[in-house]
């Protein structure tokens, strides 16, 4: 069995894809899950419904809580905050501010990201909701939001406390929220070095305790965690063209053991799938006439890239594409979503939103009138 897993292992290693036994992928982790960024699709599953302790994975949630102020604009980057001693003392992984020191969220998100700190996560915590409590109330509401039905969160930071659980499967869409709908986290994530306080004395040297990000092809974040109870853990993500894979993996014995199995999850998922582009983002796929719009001929294109998941091996599929364009009123803008696209193969695979490429105006009664006298000299009429 050892001798069939390093096969399989040497084999992904050298991108000749050779279709292995699942439970040969991870088989150190307690559960893990690999799903396409783009679709949620699930590639591979290990237990993927157990319910587990998850260590510094739990900070995903913290840091989805702390994108959505930024960009509703309640909180900025270059904010200075002041230190509490809650947040001082906190124990466990610490990029060790003190009481009384004065910080930038925009560093404190990089102690978070990168050194997987718990006094940044409680002081953030407290920046955003008074107390972490009540951030915590606001992280299992969002879970809710997501609708997730097997995770609980009992603090902000994932240190070992009883019913504080998630599964691979809803660290997954946790993990998909935080890098499709709030990508700014790459920024942090993806860095392997860099420094907290630079231009003061207190310069800080940060190494991210995620290795993946130095020497995985195309792998730019996302959690490392590690408790007694949970093991060791790792929610990563790489992408390579247009292709971003999610690898969760719970309960690995050691953080050597956790890399490489994580490492042959997104091997597994880069050697057996690819992500074939039907339709670019801004690509014209329609275009209308509308009575009483100030252009002629309307261009309907993609508003976001159209791609869909395909198996390598796989042969060629025929795609069938139906459009549908919603009742539409002037005047019309830029972007605006006006209908959709729906793919199907032998049934309905996965639709994408069609927008206007301009701004479109509603013709003044002038301009009627003046368009009807051209087209009447012109003899269009």
């Amino acid at each position: 069995m050892k001798f069939i897993i390093k096969i399989c292992i040497f084999l992904m290693i050298f991108s000749i894809y050779i279709p292995c036994y699942a439970e040969e992928v991870i088989p150190g982790a307690v559960s893990g899950i690999l799903i396409d960024a783009d679709s949620g699709k699930i590639i591979f599953e290990k237990n993927k419904n157990k319910k587990v302790a998850m260590a510094s994975l739990t900070k995903m949630m913290s840091q989805i809580i702390i994108l959505e102020e930024i960009e509703k604009g309640n909180i900025k980057w270059d904010d200075i905050v002041v230190v509490s001693k809650t947040a001082q003392d906190m124990g466990g992984s610490q990029i060790y501010i003190e009481m009384g020191e004065k910080i930038s969220i925009r560093d404190l998100m990089k102690g978070i990201s990168m050194a997987s700190g718990n006094d940044a996560t409680v002081m953030m915590a407290e920046v955003i909701s008074g107390n972490e409590e009540k951030f915590v109330e606001r992280m299992n509401k969002k879970a809710k939001e997501l609708g997730l039905k097997n995770t609980k969160f009992v603090n902000s930071t994932g240190l070992d406390e009883d019913g504080h659980y998630s599964t691979a499967y809803d660290l997954s869409v946790i993990a998909r929220e935080l890098v499709v709908n709030h990508p700014s986290i790459l920024e942090f994530s993806s860095l392997y070095e860099d420094y907290l306080r630079e231009g003061t004395d207190k310069k800080f040297w940060l190494v991210n305790t995620n290795k993946l990000v130095h020497f995985y092809e195309g792998a730019d974040g996302l959690k490392t965690g590690h408790t007694d109870n949970a093991g060791y853990c790792l929610a990563a993500t790489a992408k390579r063209g247009d292709l971003r894979l999610i690898g969760i993996v719970l309960g690995e014995k050691d953080s050597k053991i956790r890399n490489s199995e994580t490492m042959s999850l997104l091997d597994y998922g880069f050697n057996t799938v690819k992500m074939n582009k039907l339709m670019s983002k801004d690509e014209v796929v329609k275009k209308i006439s509308i009575d009483k719009a100030s252009d002629k001929e309307l261009e309907i294109v993609m508003c976001n890239d159209l791609n869909i998941l395909e198996n390598k091996s796989s042969e060629k599929i025929n795609y069938r594409f139906k459009y549908y364009i919603n009742d539409i009123s002037l005047p019309l803008k830029k972007g605006e979503v006006i209908g959709k696209v729906k793919v199907y193969n032998d049934k309905y695979i996965k639709s994408g939103d069609l927008c206007i490429n301009k701004d479109i105006k509603r013709l003044s009664f002038f301009d009627l009138y003046l368009k009807n006298i051209i087209s009447i000299f012109s003899g269009n009429l």
